[in-house]
């Protein structure tokens, strides 16, 4: 796969991480771990997170998440994890995230838009990377959503990503 086109991808990508970020950080702190609030705010960050992350690993079997996450996320059963993450813990995880985002990028090529993906293997590497991102942009739009309607204030638009990241 071309190298610009890869850069454009990434762009794009760290923008939607941007905004994610943003409404994770801008978040106040009443709102962040009020559990009777639905959808929980920091579960929506959360699990948007460890989606980045799933996808973006050689296998569903030697996943693992960093700690202190755990494997409830991928429980039918729809548990939550055992305690409400901290906002810096999400913020760690989000750059942790970042970067294997970037390293799924910079590892397609040309073949990638047709071979089937080992952690979605109903979609080629190409649209999972697609899919991933729709993902992360649809949950941080409704965290921005549940922050103009709880505190009437939200982040704004993020176009490009705020900063090159990662750049070897």
């Amino acid at each position: 796969m071309d190298a610009k086109l890869k850069e454009i991808i990434w762009q794009q990508y760290s923008a939607a991480l941007d905004t994610l970020e943003n409404a994770i950080a801008t978040c106040p702190d009443e709102l962040w771990g009020n559990r009777a609030k639905q959808p929980e705010f920091w579960y929506m960050a959360y699990h948007t997170l460890f989606f980045l992350d799933f996808y973006f690993s050689d296998s569903e079997e030697k996943f693992a998440p960093p700690a202190p996450f755990k494997l409830s996320e991928l429980d039918p059963a729809g548990i939550l994890p055992d305690r409400i993450y901290k906002k810096e813990e999400l913020l760690t995880y989000l750059a942790y995230g970042s970067n294997k985002c970037r390293d799924y990028i910079k590892s397609l090529t040309d073949e990638s838009n047709s071979k089937p993906s080992v952690m979605r293997p109903a979609v080629t590497e190409t649209e999972l990377l697609l899919y991933t991102m729709r993902h992360v942009q649809h949950h941080a739009a409704q965290l921005n959503l549940i922050l103009r309607q709880e505190t009437n204030s939200a982040p704004g638009w993020v176009s490009r990503a705020k900063a090159i990241k990662n750049e070897e």
